[in-house]
């Protein structure tokens, strides 16, 4: 199957805010390679290391948020 890196990512990002524990910290159980990714495009701070969280950016956050509602919201 040919995957959607880029919505496949917003989905890992939405998920992320579900997980939020933290002011902007999130649980980081995602797939690495999409990790990265977000990290790439500044969403999210370095994904490697001992924490089992990772930052988000403030755009990162945002986004985040953003997409949970886009994707998993009920229609008022």
């Amino acid at each position: 199957m040919d995957v959607d890196e880029d919505k496949f990512d917003e989905a890992v990002l939405a998920l992320l805010y579900l997980t939020l524990h933290d002011p902007g910290r999130a649980w980081e159980s995602f797939d690495w390679d999409a990790m990265g990714r977000l990290h790439e495009k500044r969403l999210i701070e370095s994904p490697v290391g001992k924490a089992k969280s990772v930052l988000l950016t403030d755009e990162g956050l945002k986004e985040s948020e953003r997409l949970f509602h886009k994707l998993f919201s009920k229609d008022a």
